[in-house]
């Protein structure tokens, strides 16, 4: 019996209506490349392979890959990455010009990370589905206004469509997490309707604005926006950050750096 590994932020799913709920969602097909990240115990391993016939997973824990091959056999072609999703190299599994279809229930302590570090490969990606903490999700689909909205759901939806799909109780899970939990569809954008000149400075322009969220956006980027600045841009500077949409900072970004 496999011991639950603490530090791998390890919790199975084992209900079967959330799994075929999320089966369902990502809608998988033959002729798909479908990666799953943490396969775990191959609660969502064995439907997805039945249905496409082959599957690359990425598994840092190497005790769980042996049982989940035994899981597997006569299902389809299981390929194993024994690796860290945060420093895989997801190019390394192209084939020709096919987009990839990642999938998996992330822990919940890499979640965030691990979808900044899957945005570096946003032009080989076709969608991905996960199952994260639902304070994550609620950050990620967020809109201007609301009160989960910030950097993570402005970064995120620059580069992907975000959508909440259902919510999933801790009973869904072995053992079960403190907090409720979400699946979430991201769609990557492939012509980026808003796109940033200057992406790094983009990035840098979000993380200061939220910085000190409470703050106007004159006073919380009053080191990268001087008064002359805010003159050449149609934006209100006495407006809070979370009250600007992805386009309004693309806008701010493309405004001081030249469109």
């Amino acid at each position: 019996m496999h011991i639950v590994r603490k530090r791998f932020g390890q919790h199975f799913l084992h209900d079967k209506h959330i799994i075929q709920r999320l089966v369902d969602a990502i809608n998988p097909e033959s002729s798909q490349h479908l990666v799953e990240i943490g396969p775990g115990q191959g609660a969502l391993t064995l439907p997805i392979l039945k249905a496409v016939g082959q599957l690359d997973v990425i598994e840092i824990d190497w005790d769980l890959i042996p049982a989940l091959k035994i899981r597997c056999l006569g299902k389809g072609a299981l390929i194993a990455h024994q690796a860290d999703a945060l420093e895989f190299d997801f190019t390394t599994l192209l084939q020709e010009t096919e987009l990839l279809r990642i999938i998996g229930n992330l822990p919940y302590n890499i979640s965030t990370p691990l979808i900044f570090h899957l945005l570096k490969f946003a032009p080989h990606i076709h969608d991905m589905h996960f199952m994260l903490q639902k304070e994550v999700v609620d950050r990620l689909a967020a809109s201007p206004g609301d009160s989960a909205y910030g950097r993570l759901g402005i970064m995120v939806q620059y580069h992907c469509k975000v959508t909440a799909l259902f919510h999933v109780p801790p009973s869904a899970f072995y053992p079960p997490p403190q907090v409720d939990s979400s699946v979430v569809r991201l769609v990557p954008y492939h012509d980026i309707a808003h796109r940033a000149v200057d992406y790094n400075f983009f990035t840098q322009l979000v993380k200061q604005a939220f910085s000190q969220r409470r703050k106007t956006l004159r006073n919380s980027l009053k080191s990268l926006v001087s008064d002359a600045d805010w003159e050449k841009v149609d934006i209100d500077p006495h407006l809070r950050p979370e009250e600007l949409a992805v386009a309004d900072y693309v806008k701010l970004s493309n405004g001081l750096k030249g469109s």
